[in-house]
């Protein structure tokens, strides 16, 4: 448990002099230094619990190849491993305070780490926040590491168990589309091709064709975040792994995938490793395809719901609130529309991340705090979108399947179903009087005497449109014959 502390200040000292640190606080000088430089955004790495994991992992994965290899003393190790686990558990949240976005290529972010875990093992160890002497940040609890191995891989083990959390959120929102395909299965309607009219299909086919789409994204999201899950540690600064002991590397990303069950694997150059932020792009860009598939979906469901009288009025979407202060009575589709947006915003954050990884200069890269920010707000906002969707619009969204019904019966075009049946000729002297006329192809079938009632109904039914089908029906005439 933390010590109970006053509201005074310790002193601690970096190469640049002294700062006064608040007693309460597990952080440190360095943390100190980047909480004055980088006032920035809102978004603090306390914001990131599953980031803040990964490194608590990755300090922890680092303790036990140092442990192994005789470089941390048993009583050092079982404080930094006590602490790390704490924070592995989500607790000492509270004391990552730094900003996401910052200089330094991520300094910040891992001093951080290393002075909360240095302080919470002082504790441990039954010694005073900042009596560095008998445990330290940087020789103790960074030790064997640089902010340049050390900071990307707790990215990447983040986003890797955020991904899990995404896809969690995710499945639940694609399970809520194949319900609406089951339910509307029956419910025949126009498909559409560049906006006109195409050929009929099934209202649940429409919603389950949403529900495949989507699903498809999942095995990318795997492919990308099991990318994430090549690591740089033992580059330490450039990738020679100076400051590293020999079988350290592979010894700490031995402890890395014991402490996950994640096949945590170490790279094959870590001079490469060491700038390359390419597998921060690739799950950026699998956020970005799943968010553009959710971005069109959602635009249908405007289309598909734009009414109430004079649009397509295929569905209704829940109504969540008035739509407007001068119109009375009327009702926006407000949910498909948020999520457009974030679709968008996760759109803008990939091309961010693009940018942040082609600014890798020589053997580093230090825009990597952006990258992470990006695809870690990413999951977030996606994860509330998908709840949103879900809960507010999806799960009560209802057909008006009289007006799909009287569309189909409308629409010139479903004279290509009717083709194989009647013929070429036929099909297109119907279109032709359906255009000049106003009157629907269905009813000029039956005035010219081209199929009979029953005939036509077979033809026009739900499960001879929606699939192949072969029907012995014959024309009774050829119009113009």
């Amino acid at each position: 448990m933390e010590k109970k502390c006053n509201s005074g200040f310790r002193k601690e000292s970096d190469l640049l002099g002294t700062v006064n640190v608040p007693e309460c606080a597990l952080y440190g000088v360095q943390t100190m230094r980047g909480l004055e430089n980088f006032e920035i955004s809102k978004f603090r790495l306390s914001d990131y619990p599953l980031f803040v994991k990964g490194l608590a992992i990755t300090k922890l994965g680092a303790a036990m190849a140092n442990h192994e290899l005789g470089l941390l003393p048993e009583e050092k190790y079982k404080a930094i491993s006590e602490a790390c686990r704490e924070i592995i558990d989500g607790k000492l949240l509270d004391q990552f305070p730094v900003d996401m976005i910052q200089g330094g290529a991520g300094t910040t972010t891992n001093m951080n780490a290393n002075e909360v875990i240095a302080n919470r093992a002082l504790e441990i160890m039954g010694h005073k926040r900042g009596e560095y002497k008998y445990l330290s940040p940087n020789d103790d609890v960074n030790r064997s590491q640089s902010t340049n191995d050390a900071y990307p891989t707790a990215i990447h083990i983040g986003l890797a168990l955020d991904n899990e959390r995404l896809k969690k959120h995710f499945r639940i929102l694609i399970d809520s589309f194949r319900k609406k395909g089951e339910e509307f299965k029956s419910i025949l309607k126009i498909g559409r091709t560049q906006l006109e009219d195409a050929v009929p299909m099934t209202l649940g086919q429409e919603f389950e064709g949403f529900a495949a789409a989507l699903e498809d994204e999942i095995k990318h999201l795997d492919e990308a975040a099991d990318d994430l899950l090549v690591v740089n540690m033992g580059a330490t600064a450039i990738g020679t792994g100076i400051c590293a002991e020999p079988g350290y590397a592979e010894k700490c990303v031995a402890a890395l995938k014991e402490i996950t069950g994640m096949d945590v694997r170490l790279s094959k150059d870590l001079i490469g490793a060491t700038w390359d932020t390419s597998s921060m792009v690739g799950y950026s860009s699998a956020l970005k395809r799943l968010a553009t598939k959710l971005s069109k979906i959602c635009n249908d469901l405007r289309i598909l719901a734009s009414g109430p009288r004079c649009g397509l009025g295929e569905i209704n979407l829940p109504a969540r609130q008035p739509g407007s202060s001068i119109m009375p009575g009327k009702i926006n589709p407000v949910i498909p529309e948020v999520m457009t947006q974030i679709c968008y915003k996760v759109i803008g954050n990939d091309v961010c991340v693009s940018m942040a990884s082609e600014a890798a200069q020589m053997e580093l890269n230090a825009m990597e705090p952006i990258t992470a920010q990006c695809n870690f707000e990413s999951i977030d906002i996606l994860i509330n979108g998908f709840e949103t969707l879900r809960k507010n619009c999806v799960e009560g969204i209802t057909a008006n399947e009289a007006k799909c019904l009287k569309d189909v019966h409308n629409s010139i075009s479903i004279v290509t179903a009717l083709n194989p049946v009647i013929g070429y000729k036929n099909s297109t002297e119907i279109a032709k009087l359906a255009l000049n006329t106003g009157k629907s192809v269905y009813q000029l079938v039956l005035d010219l005497g081209v199929l009979k009632k029953d005939e036509l109904d077979k033809v026009l039914s739900p499960e001879n449109m929606i699939r192949p089908v072969k029907l012995d029906i014959k024309p009774r005439k050829v119009l113009g014959a």
